[in-house]
């Protein structure tokens, strides 16, 4: 299996570093094929503008036609299209990062901003009152698995039902479902490291345990059951749940089976 890492840490010897170094070995000596895009060491420039186009179009910077332009046209700047094309070799991504104020790092949200072109992740497949596009469940990732791998500093009952943080899946539902599986990834539930502040040897290894066990269930760990757009749960063009689905539940929950 081709496997990608998208990794955000600004240091090689933290908790991250150790887990990204750790995760690589083990996915190659199980026989798969790695490769890491370690955003900090690569400099990654975070902001999308209009020097990812090098050739630029005449008048205002309008993001989404000037990516759409430079993508069908080939003039996209050469970090991005490199990216790209990791992107289409893989056949699952993980993407790890420590949770910074209820994200990821702005680095990374970057990366997805400049990466996801026009034509590459979003705005494909037909759009009309019956088809709102290629999205959320289908579109260009359709066939390649995405996990999350998450640290944070807070206790796991922060981000509990009740915990004052709010709950994990939560939080990270913009990432699962707006990131991951609007371009049709495959979304497996994350692995989320807590209090990692307090990491001592026995928690290490405990993480390491955990952590390998969620590197040899990739293929075959069942995902999170999100909805797909065009799949008959919604009504297009509104794209709200029909009323006869789960009608007792509202947000983020709402669109999952």
């Amino acid at each position: 299996m081709n496997i990608l890492i998208v990794y955000a840490h600004p240091e090689s010897q933290s908790l991250n570093g150790s887990l990204k170094d750790f995760a690589v070995s083990h996915l190659q000596a199980a026989g798969h094929n790695v490769q890491v895009s370690d955003l900090y060491a690569m400099q990654w420039k975070a902001a999308l503008d209009a020097g990812d186009n090098t050739e630029p179009s005449p008048g205002p910077f309008q993001p989404s036609q000037d990516s759409q332009h430079a993508y069908h046209n080939g003039t996209q700047s050469p970090d991005i299209a490199a990216e790209q094309k990791k992107l289409q070799w893989s056949d699952t991504v993980i993407f790890q990062f420590p949770l910074w104020w209820f994200s990821m790092p702005a680095i990374m949200k970057g990366w997805v901003e400049r990466v996801y072109a026009y034509g590459f992740a979003y705005g494909v497949g037909e759009h009309s009152d019956t088809h709102w596009g290629d999205r959320y469940g289908e579109g260009k990732m359709t066939g390649k698995r995405a996990m999350l791998i998450v640290t944070t500093g807070g206790w796991e009952p922060h981000y509990s039902a009740r915990g004052i943080n709010g709950p994990i899946d939560d939080l990270l539902f913009p990432i699962h479902h707006g990131i991951l599986h609007y371009p049709g990834f495959t979304v497996l539930p994350p692995l989320v490291f807590y209090r990692t502040g307090r990491t001592d040897e026995n928690r290490y290894s405990q993480m390491l345990y955990e952590l390998t066990e969620r590197l040899n269930t990739l293929e075959n760990a069942s995902p999170i059951a999100f909805r797909q757009q065009n799949g008959g749960d919604y009504d297009i063009p509104s794209l709200t749940l029909k009323t006869d689905i789960t009608p007792e539940i509202n947000g983020f929950s709402a669109h999952v089976k």
